[in-house]
C-alpha cells in the first residue's frame, strides 16, 4: 500500500490492537466480509469512495451486515470505511490484514502465538518444496472452497486453529498474489504482534541454539527490535548464510561468493 492507504491501515491496526473480547470470531467474520466485498465490485467501490459521506458508508455496512455479524465486526468495518483508501483493492487488503491480526492477537492471548508463527513458516517451506502444491493453490480451475479444503486437509489435527483459519482463507483468496509473498506477509504480521521483526535465514546446515541466539542479538542491534529468526536449510548454498530482513538481504553464502568470482573471471 502507498499514500493514503498506508496511513489508514496504520490507524485501523492500532485501533484493533486495543480491542478485547472474542477476537477469534472477529477474525473469521472479517475474513468472510473481505471475501464478500471482493466479489461485489460496486459494493467495494462505494465503500472505498471518499466522495461518499462517512456516515453513508457506515450506514451501508450496517444495512448489509446488521444481525449477520457481531457488533465488534460492524464497529471495526465502520472504522475501516471511515478512512481514505487509494483503491478499493486496498480496502479489501486492509480488512484481510485486520482479520489476520485479530487471529494472531487471539493466539497471543491463549499462549499459542509461537506455535502459530512456526506453523505458518513451515507451511511456506512446504509450498516452496512442492511444485504440485503450488500449482494446486494457484490453479484457476479450482474453486476457492476447494483450495481452502486442500489447506485444511493438510493442517487438520496438526496445526493450531488460528493457523488453519488464516492459511485456509488466504489460500482461497490469493487474487493473483504469490503464495510465498502471502506467507511472508503473515509471518511479519504475527511477529509484529509482539513488536518483533522476522529474519529469514538460509543456511546449508542447521544452526544450533547458541548460533541462532547470537544472530538474533546482532540483528536486534541493527533493527532496534526483537528479532525472530526462522531458519531454512538449503544445501545448495554450500556454506555461510543468507539473511532476509524485510526488503533487505544480507547474502554471505559460499554459493553467492563463488558466483561473484565466476562473473569476475568471465568479465
Amino acid at each position: 500500500m502507498i499514500g493514503a492507504s498506508r496511513g489508514s491501515l496504520t490507524k485501523v491496526q492500532e485501533s484493533l490492537g486495543s480491542r478485547q473480547g472474542d477476537l477469534s470470531t472477529l477474525s473469521l467474520e472479517l475474513f468472510a466480509v473481505a471475501s464478500l466485498i471482493a466479489d461485489e465490485k460496486s459494493l467495494r467501490q462505494t465503500l472505498a469512495d471518499s466522495g461518499q459521506t462517512v456516515a453513508g458508508r457506515q450506514a451501508l455496512i450496517k444495512d448489509i451486515l446488521g444481525g449477520k455479524v457481531s457488533v465488534a465486526t460492524i464497529e471495526v468495518l465502520g472504522e475501516v470505511v471511515a478512512n481514505r483508501w487509494s483503491s478499493d483493492r486496498d480496502l479489501i487488503d486492509a480488512i484481510e490484514i485486520l482479520g489476520a491480526q485479530a487471529a494472531f492477537s487471539a493466539a497471543q492471548s491463549s499462549g499459542s502465538l509461537d506455535r502459530v508463527e512456526d506453523e505458518i513458516f513451515m507451511f511456506g517451506r512446504a509450498v516452496d518444496a512442492s511444485p504440485e502444491l503450488q500449482m494446486t493453490l494457484t490453479a484457476p480451475s479450482l474453486t476457492s472452497a476447494s483450495k481452502a479444503a486442500v489447506v485444511k486437509d493438510l493442517l487438520a489435527a496438526k496445526a493450531d486453529a488460528a493457523t488453519q483459519s488464516v492459511l485456509a482463507y488466504f489460500a482461497a483468496n490469493l487474487r493473483g498474489r504469490r503464495v510465498d509473498s502471502v506467507v511472508d506477509q503473515l509471518t511479519a504480521l504475527a511477529a509484529a504482534q509482539r513488536n518483533q521483526v522476522v529474519a529469514e535465514v538460509t543456511s546449508a546446515v542447521a544452526l544450533d541454539e547458541s548460533q541462532t541466539a547470537r544472530l538474533a542479538t546482532a540483528l536486534a542491534k541493527i533493527t532496534g527490535k526483537q528479532v525472530r529468526v526462522n531458519v531454512a536449510i538449503e544445501p545448495s548454498v554450500i556454506g555461510g548464510i543468507s539473511v532476509k530482513l524485510g526488503e533487505e538481504i544480507i547474502d554471505g553464502t559460499v554459493a553467492t561468493r563463488l558466483e561473484h568470482a565466476r562473473r569476475s573471471l568471465l568479465a
